[in-house]
This record gives structure tokens, C-alpha cells and sequence, in this order.
């Protein structure tokens, strides 16, 4: 199975840019954020034409994730049990059974900045989000939670840690909120930059930030252990970051085993090798 999840910053005005990356790339499950759509003006036609089945979650111009899978879409799920709003729910977490794995696609808050209620929101809503998935993941269900998590993990998902010094999206209490996540026994599947490159997935669109690699990890992918025991290989797919009109996030792009008692005919996509 090839999983992908990619931040696309308005699902509408990058749709070409996603059609002809789904005819390349050429994933199973994809997880987007960031639709900036209603679930009903969510471009599913165009989508399904290329055999995926769509589920969205969206309540208008923010926000807004979805689910596309051409090997079964099954249990959809908007939101969680417990979580919190600003003030009230925003679509910010979707979840579906394809193929026998539980795939969560989550836009954390952003949190804005530190003295902010925004960023009290982000910390409740990681909490919550772990409280709810708690359950099936202390269980072993086969579980993939990934997305834009507005976290950088480490310094080392930083060009600069001085830089961002006072910032949200780097802080202890993110950081630690983000951790319970892995506290729970789900593994943080790291992908590689391409080449030499540091596996950032977001830069600004200010200061030629893409060019000179200023970016960070905060797209990611976390996985309960047998999943992430299957992963052949992973990578941010910076060529989708590229050229006009582009997302300031690039993809990550997984491939998986199959899970058991999932074949090969039963997927329909021969999963490809990453360029690079």
C-alpha cells in the first residue's frame, strides 16, 4: 500500500496540481489537509474519476481534511469523541478503514502564538485527539494518525532552532503534547529529504524560504508499531513543492505492506519506488 498525506492549502485552487500528483505518484490513500472547502463543494467528481472514493469534512473557506482511497473507504468518522472547539467544532480530523488500516487525517490548530487562546486550543485539542485514539491503538488495531500536526518534533525538524526561539510549533508544551501521541506506542515514521535534503515538509512562502531549504518537519506520519514494521520506504516529495501555484507544504509519501489477509489483487495499484 502507498499512503500519502499532504497539507494542500485549498483543495479547489490546487486541483490540477492534485490530479496530475495522483496520476504520477500514483497512491493508494491519500490524507489531505487545509481543503479550505465544504464537504459538499469538495471536488470529489474529478477525484473519482482516477478511481479514488472520497470522504471530506469541511464547513467552509478554513479548514478542512479529507480521506481518498481506491482500496475501499469503509467506517468514516468526522471528528472525535471529546474534542474540543474554538469555540465551536472545526473539521480538523477525519478517519476511514482502508484496506484493514484505520487512517486518520488531522489538521492540528495552529496555535498562532504563544499568549494566544488559539494556542491553549492547540494543546487541548492534541490531548483530546490522543485520549480518543487511546483506546484502539493500546489494542493493536492497525492505525495510521498523520497529517499536519503543526509540531516540529525536535531541533533537528528546524533549519534553525534559534530562529523560532519564543515561537509556537517548537515549544516544550507542544512538544510534550505532541509526545503522548508516541506515549500510546504509536512510532513517528521519519521519511527522507530526496538527495541530501532534510526531510522538512513546510516552508514559508516569504524569502525564497523553499530555495535556501529554510523549512520544517511538521507534516507527519505516526503508526502503531506492526504498521510501522511494513514501511519499505518513505519521503517527502519535494517536486510537488515546486514551481507557481504550489502548496507550502510538499507530500510525505509512505509505502506500506499489505496488511495480513490483504492481497495484492485486492488493492489495485502497484505501489512505486520513490525518485531519489
Amino acid at each position: 500500500m502507498r499512503l500519502a498525506t499532504w497539507n494542500v492549502n485549498s483543495v479547489r485552487a490546487r486541483l490540477p496540481r492534485l490530479l496530475d500528483w495522483l496520476g504520477t505518484v500514483g497512491p493508494d490513500v491519500v490524507c489531505l489537509q487545509e481543503t479550505k472547502c465544504a464537504s459538499d463543494a469538495f471536488p470529489s467528481a474529478a477525484v473519482e474519476e482516477l478511481g479514488y472514493e472520497v470522504a471530506a469534512y469541511g464547513t467552509g473557506q478554513w479548514n478542512g481534511v479529507a480521506v481518498l482511497s481506491r482500496v475501499g473507504l469503509a467506517d468514516v468518522v468526522r471528528g472525535f469523541p471529546g474534542e474540543p472547539g474554538f469555540p465551536g467544532p472545526e473539521a480538523r480530523a477525519i478517519a476511514a478503514t482502508c484496506a484493514g488500516l484505520r487512517v486518520w487525517s488531522l489538521y492540528v490548530p495552529n496555535g498562532r502564538s504563544v499568549d494566544d487562546p488559539h494556542f491553549l486550543y492547540k494543546l487541548a485539542w492534541l490531548e483530546a485527539y490522543a485520549a480518543a485514539v487511546a483506546g484502539p491503538v493500546g489494542r493493536g488495531e492497525p492505525t495510521v494518525a498523520c497529517g499536519d500536526l503543526n509540531v516540529a518534533p525536535t531541533d533537528e525538524d528546524v533549519w534553525d532552532p534559534a530562529v523560532f526561539a519564543g515561537a509556537t510549533h517548537v515549544t516544550p508544551a507542544e512538544r510534550q503534547a505532541l509526545a503522548r501521541l508516541r506515549d500510546l506506542g504509536l512510532v513517528d515514521v521519519v521519511p527522507h529529504g530526496q538527495g541530501e535534503r532534510r526531510p522538512y515538509t513546510f516552508w514559508d512562502y516569504r524569502g525564497g524560504a523553499f530555495r535556501q531549504d529554510f523549512g520544517m518537519r511538521i507534516d507527519l506520519v505516526y503508526a502503531t508499531p506492526g504498521v510501522g514494521a511494513g514501511v519499505r520506504d518513505a519521503y517527502v516529495d519535494r517536486e510537488a513543492r515546486r514551481g507557481t501555484g504550489a502548496s507550502d507544504h510538499a507530500p510525505v509519501v509512505v509505502d506500506l505492506d499489505d496488511l495480513p489477509g490483504v492481497h495484492g489483487e485486492d488493492r489495485r495499484v502497484q505501489a512505486r519506488r520513490s525518485p531519489g
